[in-house]
């Protein structure tokens, strides 16, 4: 019985010994990673403080204080080398890490970096798709700003920049959704003009291959979205191409109001004064002459005109 009291004593000796080290080995590699952090060694404090933290953890009692200072330690690391990898235009890296940052703040319960962290992924994307807009490589763009509204829908500058990608990439309605979606989350005004301009496009391709129906409909919901004389000019020339001359008109005078002294004006008012001669309205296409006789192209043709018409 004596010999077991012995051995039991023996036992329990080893084992503060062994503990006793392992703290010390906790506590020098803690250390360690202080060091490395203060120099500005992000990798290496993160390593060391999350090796102490598994010698430290498993020592129970006495390895808490330890332990509990590497909890805090290693998100707050974490985030940083996050940061110190977009600073070096490692962004793809610095996102990887942020959310592996999130998992160990998580897992530590340190909200305020946690929040850092989400909030900081869509920042550095927008980066990255902006620069892959830029460079145009609008596919690679559209895909960084996909991610983006994969987390969070109601990016509406992320909505924005991929309808802008993906309109260069020729993907018209994938655009138009996007803008759509931009201007429901707080870019109402650049997403319309962006619509305005994208519907432009669209109106000008229909009346060259003289779809002259798509062709005023498509200048119609440009200007819907932003007013121009360009889209006027257009659908003015879809309709009397169509034959349908009282619509010709109203868009030949919206033109004309939006850009009286345009190049083309006397070309434009000619037009109208005789839209309305051949509509009977004389009056009206008296007023339209009288407005192109200072054009040197169409202001004879115009007093001849009127003079016949008096």
């Amino acid at each position: 019985m004596k010999k077991l009291f012995v051995t039991i004593a023996c036992a329990v000796l080893a084992i503060g010994s062994m503990n006793a080290q392992d703290l010390s080995q906790a506590t020098e590699t803690y250390n360690n990673g202080a060091t490395c952090l203060s120099s500005g060694d992000f990798e290496g404090a993160l390593e060391a403080f999350q090796q102490a933290y598994t010698i430290a953890s498993s020592l129970g009692e006495e390895g808490q204080e330890v332990a509990d200072n590497c909890k805090n330690a290693i998100p707050e690391v974490s985030l940083n080398l996050a940061k110190s990898l977009a600073q070096n235009d490692d962004i793809d890296g610095a996102v990887a890490r942020l959310n592996s940052t999130v998992e160990l703040a998580t897992e530590y319960g340190n909200q305020s970096v946690i929040d850092e962290a989400k909030a900081l992924i869509p920042q550095l994307l927008l980066q990255k798709g902006n620069d892959l807009l830029n460079s145009k490589d609008y596919a690679g763009a559209a895909a960084t700003y996909k991610q983006i509204l994969e987390a969070d829908s109601a990016n509406g500058v992320a909505a924005l920049r991929l309808g802008m990608a993906l309109g260069a990439t020729g993907d018209t309605a994938g655009a138009i959704e996007a803008f759509t979606t931009a201007a429901a989350n707080g870019q109402e005004a650049a997403a319309g003009k962006q619509l305005g301009t994208l519907y432009l496009k669209n109106a000008l391709a229909s009346l060259r291959e003289k779809d002259y129906a798509a062709a005023i409909d498509e200048a119609v919901k440009s200007n819907e979205y932003s007013e121009s004389s360009t889209a006027y000019q257009i659908a003015g020339q879809a309709a009397q191409l169509s034959g349908k001359n009282d619509d010709a008109i109203k868009y030949f005078e919206k033109y004309l109001e939006l850009a009286p002294n345009a190049k083309n004006a006397g070309q434009i008012a000619y037009t109208v004064g005789a839209l309305y001669q051949t509509a009977g309205n004389i009056e009206k296409a008296k007023e339209f002459y009288n407005k192109t006789l200072s054009d040197p192209t169409y202001g004879p043709e115009a007093q001849k005109l009127l003079d016949a018409l008096k």
